[in-house]
């Protein structure tokens, strides 16, 4: 009841007070005839800190691993795809989170302006004190993660080589020509997120869930009051916790080859110390959830009785979205004969990123691989993955490059591009076949521990080397040993190989591939490495039991797309500096 009474809030607040703006950046006119209602309902000065949530880029999941050397789509309308061949511009722009994240800031703002005088709890002081910082915390909290987003994707390197980042809007504006105020250095928007995760790390638990003693920063309260407003019902908000896996985002994001131009190595040693910290918090590789790579099979979620109880997590998960019981991914992206519209191809870049047994990639003289029997004796994650020619898929064979029927490659509008068919994220407990649908429930991740491992390798290595383990007590390579373990590679002799920091650094970033793939990272990774982006998305062709590779897509990136556009709208009407390249 809890989550449908949040939405309830926001609903009625974004109705009430903005959204019928015809500015979304000004909202003050519509405010004003409202104010006073707000002031008198809590539960609408709730909804409009709680809007923040919903300008987030979670409320509908992107498959953008498309417009990477990932994937292809078989979709022609397919935003991404045409992003990736041709059609990414500062007027056209799928990963666009300027406006949005700007809107959802100034309501938080204007939030900032009225929680004080807003009556949490009437006739009882204890409880308003507390709900007034749990509210301040979850704003300041909300604040900071778009501006992450909105850095993420709109930081960028000016004309004249001034590395930018975005303009920092950290009190309510009613005057149009504040929003004129220049864009604040790379760094200086780092702090301003930086700032706000302090400020919110004062107020709001690391965890919500109901205890059996009051924390003594709320020791104030009762057992009942502290588990009545901080307990189980509160999981899936932002908590501590969560903002501390952004901090170890926006760290890491800051020490990336794109925006740490001079290599700086304090600014790896940062990154690993914000992702080290939280990983020390469960026992470091001890604390790496066994089954955490496989978290959205039907016997985990089972497993995990989200539903129900105390609605507590896997242990692989910080944050995710509600449970939501649907079949859209399946209809999506199931081969034909199961009756989907097999939307999401990875392709054999992909495929090929997926080592041996033994550790070895496959290009690799000592891996054993045969280019004739290419899925034998590979990584199981491989399987887990991506659905390969001769899998089953619900039950039934799936031919992809043989046969006659509809899976093949390139048959109908719904087959195949590359030869490959998406599994990952897939309940295969769902049926799309007509007449006899089902929906199956779905984990949907925001933040898992594999990332927050996975970020402290690459921090790691970058700032100590394969094997340095700073004040944590493991290194770069305890870590990608582990996550290889647990994926099936149990004698792995490639890793041992391994001594240099770029030999680590390369092997760090393909288990990141494998790993985080199609959960939105790949075409934010490419990005802050600074690596070239125009490689041809390949297939593959199965002629008289012979494997070609075959080109699919041709990539029409430019090396100036390593950063993203501002709004040519927002660069006309405010001046803004444009990123190096766009228009």
């Amino acid at each position: 009841m809890k989550h449908y009474r949040i939405l309830l809030a926001v609903l009625i607040a974004s109705l009430t007070a903005f959204a019928a703006c015809d500015d979304p950046l000004n909202p003050e006119e519509n405010f004003r005839n409202n104010l006073e209602s707000v002031l008198m309902s809590p539960a609408k000065a709730e909804g409009i800190m709680l809007y923040g949530y919903t300008q987030m880029p979670y409320i509908t999941p992107r498959f953008d691993d498309v417009a990477t050397d990932d994937a292809v789509s078989n979709n022609p309308a397919n935003t991404y795809r045409t992003m990736a061949t041709g059609g990414w511009s500062s007027l056209s722009n799928a990963q666009d989170m300027w406006t949005q994240c700007n809107r959802g800031i100034m309501n938080l703002n204007r939030f900032f302006t009225i929680v004080d005088q807003i009556d949490w709890k009437p006739s009882n002081e204890r409880l308003a004190k507390a709900f007034k910082s749990l509210y301040t915390g979850e704003a300041y909290a909300l604040r900071g993660i778009l501006k992450y987003f909105e850095l993420r994707n709109h930081a960028g390197v000016s004309a004249d080589g001034e590395l930018l980042g975005i303009p920092i809007y950290n009190e309510y504006v009613t005057d149009l020509a504040t929003f004129s105020e220049p864009r604040k250095t790379f760094t200086e928007s780092v702090q301003s997120i930086m700032d706000d995760f302090t400020e919110a790390l004062k107020y709001i638990p690391m965890d919500y869930g109901d205890v059996t003693s009051v924390p003594s920063a709320y020791n104030y309260l009762s057992l009942d009051e502290y588990n009545n407003i901080f307990g189980d019902q509160r999981r899936q908000k932002v908590s501590g916790r969560i903002v501390k896996a952004f901090q170890a985002r926006v760290a890491l994001l800051a020490a990336s080859p794109a925006f740490n131009q001079s290599n700086t190595a304090s600014l790896w040693e940062t990154a690993a110390k914000y992702a080290g910290d939280l990983l020390k918090d469960i026992g470091g590789i001890a604390g790496l959830d066994p089954t955490g790579n496989v978290f959205w099979l039907p016997a985990q979620i089972t497993a995990a009785k989200l539903r129900t109880g105390d609605n507590k997590d896997l242990p692989e998960i910080i944050w995710r979205r509600y449970m939501r019981s649907f079949r859209d991914w399946e209809q999506d992206n199931y081969p034909p004969t199961v009756y989907g519209y097999g939307r999401i191809n990875p392709t054999q870049n992909f495929v090929d990123a997926f080592p041996m047994k033994n550790g070895y990639p496959i290009d690799d003289a000592a891996s054993g691989y045969d280019p004739q029997n290419p899925y034998a004796n590979r990584d199981p994650r491989l399987a887990q993955i991506v659905v390969l020619n001769g899998s089953k898929v619900r039950g039934s064979v799936i031919n992809s490059l043989t046969g006659s029927s509809n899976d093949l490659a390139n048959k109908m509008q719904y087959s195949t591009r590359t030869g490959y068919y998406l599994r990952k994220h897939l309940n295969e407990n769902v049926n799309v076949q007509t007449g006899k649908q089902n929906t199956q429930d779905h984990i949907e991740p925001i933040i898992r521990y594999t990332e927050i491992f996975l970020d402290y390798a690459e921090a790691a290595n970058e700032a100590w080397g394969p094997d340095g383990k700073g004040s944590y007590g493991f290194s770069a390579r305890d870590v990608v040993a582990a996550i290889r373990k647990r994926a099936g590679i149990n004698e792995d002799a490639y890793l041992a190989t391994i001594s240099s920091k770029e030999d680590m650094r390369k092997l760090i970033r393909n288990e990141r591939r494998i790993e985080l793939s199609f959960e939105g990272f790949r075409f934010w990774d490419l990005r802050r490495w600074n690596v070239a982006l125009d490689e041809p998305a390949m297939g593959v062709e199965l002629n008289d039991g012979v494997y070609t590779e075959v080109e699919v897509e041709d990539r029409a990136y430019k090396p100036y797309m390593v950063y993203g556009p501002i709004p040519y709208n927002e660069v006309l009407k405010f001046g803004f500096v444009q990123n190096k390249g766009w228009e």
